[in-house]
């Protein structure tokens, strides 16, 4: 059931309208503030299982197209059905390291219609229980750790299922110049999406943001009135209050966490982009069409932004009232991390005039953004080369892998290498970044060589042979992603 239009916090008397959805329409692009490189909404790919299941949530989907202030409140019998219930439980990963509960995907899958029918019961009648989630951690590029929610297998399923009901309604929500974490949409694109509007639009000043800390300083309070606006089924918001509360389990300690949200779980995401889509894009696209005198080019994945502008007034301007619109929601920017600084073509220039040397860089999504002119014809081009900490952390992570498996047979050794090796490519298969391709090719068979060297006391391997294993088995650079200009030409 939905409610008609009205605000918000004063649901109407429901309808009797059942709540269907299926294909994702083609989101355009955003209006008079989108840069013209950002992607429109790619349909999502879905697997119709079930021959009413597409028409369900196309209704959905279309309700919510149609009508922004419309309230669903019926929607948890779309997450107990069995049929969403099964697919949630296939597209989880098999290998994955298990939660508290100690359940495993293939366990669990030896009674699968079982367990899925008595979940689905206990969904029913509202007695799911969400259990704590097991905090790891995992080292980062810079050394640091980064905490990482393992979280219970039954949960994963019951949040796959639930933001599969739940993107029919956010993803007709969601403005164009967000790109993380939703159906059909990848970093490449919103890398396209930057490249496309520092080419094509007026940009002098890039603001590299950073916001300490998101996913742990995400305010539960906030984040279930945001929810709230688009979701009036009681029953489905107290399901996502349930995961915000189940707590962490650390060295045998469960902790109650009363803000954020574990990275790992299958929800966080699609909450994420909720809270950041009230906290910043809608925000954002106001302060656009009202606040700003120039151009503004606007990207962002997940918690990484990018926000480029003509004027360095309006820069600060925005980085000023942005910082009170951040705290207001219990987010800071990060007072180191956040950077503005002069980009565009007429940095290489006014910089030189200035005596100032090179032009200051940028990162995003793995790669470091260079302002640098095109030897054919002297115009200006933006030349995005792999992070060098993200390289060296990626061979350092093959060296000890290596270690590890320095008595496996060669054909192995091989096939391994040659995974790393043709998935780095196809990530960091950029125009313009074959150079830093050759370097990491060049190191994982360097380190190849140390490590065969070393799997006993005859000797080192000859170099002869071991330009054979690497000519066999590591594949050689390649551009596997055309110019964003000409990508996004035909697309838009």
């Amino acid at each position: 059931m939905m409610n008609g239009p009205g605000k918000s916090d004063s649901p109407k008397v429901p309808a009797k309208s059942p709540n269907k959805v299926g294909q994702p329409a083609a989101e355009g692009m955003e209006g008079n503030g989108l840069a013209k490189g950002n992607l429109p909404q790619q349909n999502a790919s879905r697997t119709p299982s079930r021959k009413d299941a597409p028409s369900a949530l196309e209704q959905v989907r279309q309700a919510a197209k149609k009508d922004k202030q419309l309230r669903f409140t019926a929607l948890l019998h779309h997450i107990y059905n069995l049929e969403t219930l099964r697919m949630a439980y296939f597209r989880l990963k098999k290998e994955a390291a298990p939660g508290v509960d100690g359940e495993t995907w293939r366990h669990y899958g030896e009674q699968l219609e079982v367990n899925l029918q008595d979940l689905s019961e206990r969904l029913k009648r509202g007695a799911y229980r969400a259990k704590p989630v097991r905090r790891v951690y995992i080292p980062k590029a810079d050394g640091r750790q980064r905490p990482l929610g393992v979280t219970a297998l039954e949960d994963k399923i019951v949040q796959r299922a639930t933001v599969e009901v739940l993107n029919a309604i956010y993803e007709t929500d969601f403005l164009g110049f967000s790109y993380g974490f939703r159906p059909g949409r990848s970093q490449h694109q919103a890398l396209d999406a930057l490249y496309t509007g520092l080419l094509t639009r007026k940009v002098n000043w890039v603001l590299d943001l950073d916001i300490k800390g998101f996913f742990d300083g995400i305010s539960h309070e906030w984040l279930v009135k945001f929810v709230e606006h688009r979701i009036a089924d009681r029953r489905v918001v107290r399901l996502i209050q349930k995961w915000l509360n189940a707590g962490v389990l650390e060295d045998g300690k469960r902790i109650r966490v009363e803000e954020g949200t574990p990275q790992g779980g299958s929800a966080s995401p699609l909450l994420a982009n909720v809270y950041l889509h009230y906290v910043f894009d809608l925000w954002v696209q106001a302060w656009r069409r009202k606040r700003a005198h120039g151009d503004i080019v606007v990207v962002r994945f997940a918690d990484d932004v990018v926000v480029g502008f003509q004027s360095k007034a309006d820069a600060d301007q925005f980085r000023a009232e942005l910082t009170e619109r951040m705290r207001k929601f219990n987010l800071e920017l990060h007072p180191e991390k956040t950077r503005l600084l002069e980009f565009g073509p007429y940095v290489i220039e006014n910089r030189k005039r200035r005596g100032e040397g090179k032009p200051e860089t940028f990162n995003f999504l793995g790669f470091t953004h260079i302002c640098v002119k095109k030897r054919s014809n002297g115009r200006f081009t933006v030349l995005r080369q792999t992070i060098r900490k993200r390289l060296q952390a990626k061979l350092n992570e093959v060296k000890a892998e290596l270690r590890r498996r320095m008595h496996t047979p060669i054909p192995e050794q091989g096939k391994w290498l040659q995974a790393v090796v043709r998935g780095h490519i196809r990530y960091y298969g950029v125009p313009m970044n074959t150079p830093a391709l050759w370097i990491f090719r060049f190191q994982v068979g360097w380190l190849w060589h140390r490590t065969l060297s070393r799997r006993s006391q005859n000797g080192r391997v000859l170099w002869n042979r071991l330009r054979r294993l690497i000519k066999r088995w590591l594949p050689l650079p390649t551009v596997c992603h055309p110019y964003p200009l000409r990508r996004m030409g035909v697309l838009t």
